[in-house]
């Protein structure tokens, strides 16, 4: 299982070193690109569903394609 974790920097050194302790869990850190990226799939996915239960709306492709 994997699992993304959101720690504020001051209790993320405590909480790693714990979570290096154990040896069942791999540690492996992400670069601020990779946070960003996931970050924003996060927002893209939210921004869907949202449109899906009709409480956004979203554009047409038509529309995306004429302001490209």
């Amino acid at each position: 299982m994997k699992v993304l974790l959101e720690i504020k920097d001051n209790k993320a050194n405590s909480l790693l070193e714990v979570l290096k302790s154990l040896p069942y869990v791999k540690i492996q850190p992400l670069t601020e690109a990779k946070a960003k990226t996931i970050g924003d799939i996060k927002k893209a996915v939210e921004e869907l569903k949202m449109i899906q239960e009709g409480k956004l709306t979203g554009i047409t492709i038509q529309d995306l394609l004429n302001e490209l």
